[in-house]
């Protein structure tokens, strides 16, 4: 390793020590060192380092390095990579159906661009130039379908544990349905957001989409109290389990190397068959799949649920229906 690579590693290293200490403060050098994978000796060096360039380290009484409260860093400069990550996460937002989230996005992109150097800059408008998110597929926003606020209201209730009085509709029984529901978490599977939380009137934790809540208010009462005995990560792997289903799907050889890195599942089961490739893995919305396979066309067959076929064959309809 040359000099300079020497001297941009140990940069970044004081760079991430004083935000690991301002996150998790009482880190004893022995914490520090085993984090870094470097020496004690290392470590009390780097620190001497922040404290001669003025970052304000103690030793707390447990026995751990702190940084003082209020200290703050000096506005941050992102290297080319750094600041490609955070703008791809930025137009993956861009395609929420919340406005907000949209106009937010926005937002950050520009702040993030104007503190960029020239040569960074460049970088990134090129390589936003050669990018392509989704390209109008079936996850891009429609005009009329978003709902501003909605998703920063509900991560609101959910940090806050503040109730939430909502209609909701139940395409099952094409039914718009009145609930009271104590929000617990925010998840986004596939191609949707959902609502975790305690449902008043069923008594137990359930699954909302936000794209079928039609009008939503947050309470300012009180705060709930989430039930004991929930877990996020054993409650996503249990209805995971409970809606997933097993889905086999055929492609033809021509386009089958694309259609195994595009499926939109881990493939549980791959077998060549009939001059193609037979796939098999679990998902749970099957309206998605249906409509994520007409882009393969003729080249593509869904054998496995019988619901899927089903699904397939209506969407394929009614595209067809538009050509008569």
């Amino acid at each position: 390793m040359s000099h300079k690579e020497r001297r941009k590693n140990r940069t970044d290293r004081l760079f991430e020590l004083v935000l690991l200490l301002q996150s998790k403060p009482n880190m004893t050098s022995r914490d520090l060192a085993e984090y870094f994978d470097v020496s004690r000796r290392t470590i009390f060096r780097d620190l001497r380092v922040l404290g001669e360039s003025g970052v304000p380290l103690t030793f707390a009484d447990s026995g751990g390095y702190e940084i003082l409260e209020g200290y703050q860093l000096p506005p941050l400069m992102l290297t080319a990579r750094e600041a490609s990550t955070l703008l791809i996460g930025i137009e993956f937002m861009k395609l929420q159906s919340d406005l907000s989230l949209r106009k937010n996005a926005d937002h950050v992109e520009l702040k993030i661009v104007a503190v960029l150097p020239p040569e960074t800059k460049h970088h990134i408008d090129n390589l936003k130039a050669r990018i392509v998110l989704d390209p109008y597929w079936l996850n891009a926003a429609k005009p009329g379908d978003e709902e501003e606020g909605r998703w920063h209201e509900l991560s609101h209730a959910v940090t806050d544990r503040r109730t939430v009085t909502m209609e909701y509709f139940v395409p099952s029984r094409d039914e718009l349905t009145r609930r009271t529901v104590d929000p617990l978490a925010l998840i986004y599977f596939t191609d949707h957001w959902n609502l975790i939380a305690f449902d008043h009137l069923r008594k137990e934790v359930r699954n909302f989409r936000l794209d079928r809540i039609e009008s939503m208010h947050v309470g300012s009462m009180k705060r709930f109290t989430p039930p004991d005995d929930f877990d996020l990560q054993t409650y996503i792997q249990e209805l995971g389990a409970a809606e997933e289903q097993m889905v086999e799907i055929f492609f033809d050889k021509e386009v089958a190397g694309h259609a195994k890195r595009t499926v939109p599942a881990r493939i549980q089961k791959e077998t060549s068959k009939d001059g193609g490739v037979v796939v098999r893995f679990g998902f749970e919305n099957l309206s998605y799949l249906a409509q994520w396979l007409l882009r393969f066309g003729v080249h593509a067959e869904a054998r496995a649920p019988q619901e899927l076929r089903k699904l397939v064959k209506r969407e394929a309809a009614a595209v067809a229906a538009r050509y008569k």
